[in-house]
């Protein structure tokens, strides 16, 4: 969803953005109502393999695809050919295909399945039924699904829902719950946890614990912690940073934590199809302040061939605190679904 994302939505206080939510509320009234609905009446379908979703409870912003990506990586790591399904949001291409970084661009597959495919094999297919279908018929063991929690289309042998686990500055990973448009959930956070078998709290690599709080919200649902590391650390000398994703300022924060000379920041709405006079203004910034131009991984994907030489990807990955109890529970799920 290629928007602004409203710093209110992740705010508790109702009175912040308090004539947007009340506005709007009816908006969310319906989005909800027909979520719920399509959802109840959904007949799901087996593909041919067992399939992991990796899905979330609101608008973007929760790190659903470096969980995905750890997911391939650790079933692959046991022996299971594991193949990464994405919408492929963004991109141009609709009938499944596989990702090939060295031939696909972000134009024609999107941003996200790019970074699964540099993990293991990865499809986009607009229809989840057919792309899964295309995995299995090419040898996945085990489909991981990427942001599909509220798509009902395939029978799941796992449901993983990931929660952005900051808590700070009266933010709040599901804000004062209302769903969207006057807030940032997909559905209503009891809906939500209904359907999933375990969560994941994707904490930043600085958080000291998860929210005591938060984690009393999950009610009896198993959790796993994982932390958002820098694969790398960012450059050394002046950074002007920049990104087009959900929450753009946790970037900012990121690069601070790890410790980045940053001398300015630039936020885009998620997905942003960078301009050429975007970039040129960015560069010539840059410029002026001796400094390199650095954004996400997945916004790299996303930039024009001829400014990827100019502009320094900094990825990042989720590290789970307890990676072996994590991969028992994929494990798990693929061997409960053989039995069915």
């Amino acid at each position: 969803m290629k928007l602004n994302t409203p710093r209110w939505w992740y705010t508790r206080e109702a009175r912040h953005g308090r004539v947007a939510r009340t506005l709007l509320k009816p908006l969310s009234w319906v989005w909800a109502a027909a979520t719920a609905r399509r959802i109840a009446r959904a007949d799901p379908v087996d593909p041919g393999a067992p399939v992991i979703s990796v899905g979330n409870l609101t608008v973007g912003g929760s790190g659903k695809t470096p969980v995905a990506r750890e997911a391939v990586r650790l079933l692959r790591e046991a022996g299971i050919d594991a193949h990464a399904l994405s919408r492929g949001y963004g991109g141009r291409l609709r009938e499944p295909t596989r990702v090939d970084p060295a031939v696909h661009t972000a134009a024609d597959v999107g941003d996200e399945p790019l970074m699964l495919a540099l993990g293991g094999p990865a499809w986009i297919a607009r229809d989840r039924v057919a792309g899964a279908r295309a995995a299995a018929a090419a040898g996945a063991q085990a489909v991981v699904l990427d942001d599909a929690h509220q798509n009902p289309a395939l029978k799941k042998a796992l449901s993983l829902v990931v929660v952005d686990g900051e808590t700070r500055d009266d933010e709040w990973p599901f804000g004062d719950g209302s769903v969207f448009p006057s807030g940032p959930m997909r559905e209503k956070l009891r809906r939500g946890l209904a359907r999933a078998d375990a969560v994941v709290v994707l904490l930043p690599a600085d958080a000291p614990v998860v929210d005591p709080e938060l984690m009393a919200a999950f009610g009896d649902l198993p959790v796993h912690v994982a932390r958002l590391k820098p694969a790398a650390p960012p450059p050394r000398g002046p950074i002007l940073g920049f990104a087009g994703i959900a929450k753009p300022w946790k970037v900012e924060r990121a690069l601070d934590a790890a410790g980045a000379e940053l001398v300015d920041f630039a936020p885009f709405p998620d997905h942003a199809a960078f301009r050429e006079g975007d970039l040129a203004f960015l560069a010539d910034h840059a410029a002026r302040r001796n400094a390199r131009l650095v954004t996400t991984e997945k916004d790299w994907f996303r930039l024009p061939p001829e400014w990827r030489a100019r502009v320094i990807s900094w990825p990042v990955k989720a590290t789970f605190e307890d990676e072996a109890a994590f991969q028992r529970l994929l494990l798990s799920s693929l061997s409960h679904w053989e039995r069915a």
